[in-house]
């Protein structure tokens, strides 16, 4: 093995775990990283005060590789993602939520990646895992992008964060890890961030599960993802990095078609329609014409 692969199999990986009233799915995602086949790892759980047992479930795990910090208030998620980064000593992170969990072979597959000095970001392909229907299936049918692709993200953004595994000193190099201003869109602003200086590896395989219940934070705050896309857009046209990319185009059209499909989904049909005008003919106008063919009921089921 080469210096990079040797030294990726001495690393520590800080596994970190955000958790607000977690206890319904928060057992699993914690015995699937303690089954994990790569086991030098430590397990960060950041409570961002939880009122139900998830404190309870987590500190009756009987291993000094997990580690326990109460937040003293509660914050948007991915400010409390950086207070639980300030508490990691690993050299790489990787990330989990309460109702997500990995298959055991997650981080085997993955620090081999980084043996390439150039990558910063790792990420995969994964299950998703519908209860509200009992169905799972793959997220990505289509081969993702790899190396140098912000462009590509910009167009069509495709890491999970439960997938997700960065080098630390890819972050610290960044004027900020995530931005505390979100709650739901900070995976993406970082990951933007990071690929505009470091390249980026995809397992192909499924590596870990999403799963879908109905309280999903994305879905439970669709007018907020759209208002953080709108300042994040902004922000990234001004960003010295990032910026001369974003500007060739390719994510307007992805923001206006979320906001279409959130109208459509509001039964606002005439607003989707107009919104549709703006966007270039592509996959995603394609894709918005036929949902807008399909009735309301229909989309409905669909998005759940």
């Amino acid at each position: 093995m080469g210096q990079g692969a040797a030294l990726s199999e001495q690393a520590l990986i800080s596994v970190v775990m955000n958790c607000y009233n977690g206890e319904k799915f928060l057992r699993q995602a914690i015995e699937s990283v303690i089954g994990q086949g790569w086991t030098n790892w430590e397990l960060i759980l950041w409570d961002n005060q939880s009122t139900d047992r998830s404190a309870e479930i987590f500190q009756s795990y009987d291993d000094p590789r997990l580690k326990y910090f109460y937040a003293p208030t509660h914050t948007f998620l991915y400010e409390a993602r950086n207070y639980a980064l300030e508490k990691t000593s690993g050299d790489f992170y990787a990330f989990l939520d309460v109702d997500d969990w990995w298959t055991a072979d997650k981080l085997e597959k993955q620090m081999p990646l980084f043996s390439d000095p150039q990558v910063g970001v790792v990420c995969g392909n994964y299950w998703v895992r519908n209860e509200l229907k009992n169905r799972n299936w793959v997220a990505r049918t289509r081969p993702a992008p790899q190396g140098w692709v912000l462009q590509g993200l910009l167009q069509d953004y495709f890491v999970g964060l439960l997938t997700l595994m960065v080098r630390k000193s890819a972050v610290d190099a960044l004027d900020r890890p995530f931005d505390p201003r979100y709650h739901v869109i900070g995976d993406l602003d970082l990951v933007v961030r990071l690929s505009a200086k470091w390249k980026l590896a995809y397992v192909h395989d499924a590596i870990a599960y999403y799963r879908i219940h109905g309280s999903n934070e994305t879905g439970r705050h669709r007018v907020r993802h759209i208002q953080e896309l709108e300042t994040w857009a902004g922000d990234m046209q001004a960003d010295a990095s990032v910026g001369p990319v974003f500007r060739r185009g390719g994510f307007s059209a992805r923001l206006t078609y979320i906001k279409a499909m959130h109208e459509l989904l509001r039964g606002n049909k005439r607003a989707a329609f107009d919104l549709r005008k703006n966007m270039p003919w592509g996959r995603l106008k394609w894709r918005l014409l036929l949902a807008l063919l399909l009735p309301l009921s229909w989309l409905q089921r669909v998005k759940n």
